[in-house]
């Protein structure tokens, strides 16, 4: 195999024609990877995206060819996937205001160009989903793109095909997550192109390093929400005083182990199967 990327959390590579991904254990949060890893997560990660490809696999295709298909000592951790042509956009769904996009409604009344009512307040439901996209940074961070700097960018036509998809995606993926108890705040899809000039789903989707989960029954606006995925860490990170500049300080065993239960917790929620 040929190592085309070591990312932050995912190395991606070639092998026979295909694509090796692999998801690692380490956890960034503010561009920056924390020296500490949270067991398993990579494994959670790869086990819930392939759950929700094939929940989802009717509303567009996808990049998976195999998860059994891998090297061995990847097992568990990697997708051997069709070799896309990816799109420099990071599709980002939100139905609920928090994060950055919170931060940009607060200074613009607007994300990404999509003008939102007054008087939101973190954690409220938006009137429907929107599309927010970004750029997809290879240094630094991501910065928020209207959908005409997109369509600019990919032509009107693939431009419009991204936005109906991130929609639909994220509005079927939120509702079977609803029928779990587990709200999903916002999420960010990937896409490409395969040899055939498909436009396909790829990277990973709907997990908790991808997405926002909140427990519906704790859900109130007004406050930050209790999180499934690795906000705990980030509101951590936060505390602690670091200047989010590497080196990252190591996370307390604590911080690991809770990190971990709430991977492990929105996998069963979503999925209702037992983590083994």
């Amino acid at each position: 195999m040929q190592l085309l990327h070591s990312g932050k959390v995912r190395d991606v590579y070639e092998d026979r024609g295909d694509i090796i991904l692999v998801a690692s254990d380490k956890v960034s949060v503010y561009d920056v990877v924390l020296p500490t890893p949270i067991p398993e997560k990579g494994k959670f990660l790869t086990a819930l995206s392939l759950w929700w490809f094939n929940q989802l696999a009717d509303l567009v295709p996808n990049h998976v060819i195999s998860a059994d298909d891998v090297p061995a000592e990847f097992a568990g951790r990697a997708i051997r996937c069709k070799k896309l042509e990816m799109l420099p956009v990071e599709c980002i769904a939100r139905g609920y205001l928090a994060g950055l996009g919170l931060r940009e409604y607060t200074r613009d009344g607007a994300i990404s160009g999509v003008q939102l009512p007054e008087g939101l307040l973190e954690g409220s439901k938006l009137p429907e989903p929107v599309f927010t996209p970004t750029t997809k940074a290879t240094e630094g961070h991501d910065e928020f793109i209207t959908f005409d700097d997109v369509a600019k960018s990919i032509g009107s036509d693939t431009a419009d095909r991204l936005k109906e998809l991130t929609i639909e995606v994220y509005s079927r993926g939120a509702e079977i997550a609803a029928e779990r108890g587990i709200i999903i705040a916002d999420t960010k899809f990937e896409f490409g192109f395969d040899a055939d000039g498909a436009l396909v789903l790829g990277d990973e989707i709907l997990t908790s390093d991808s997405s926002r989960f909140w427990p519906a029954d704790e859900w109130e606006p007004g406050r930050p929400q209790y999180a499934f995925d690795k906000q705990f860490v980030r509101d951590w990170a936060s505390s602690t005083g670091w200047n989010k500049q590497a080196p990252a300080p190591e996370v307390p065993d604590e911080i690991v182990e809770a990190t971990r239960a709430r991977y492990r917790e929105a996998y069963e929620r979503i999925t209702g199967e037992t983590w083994k």
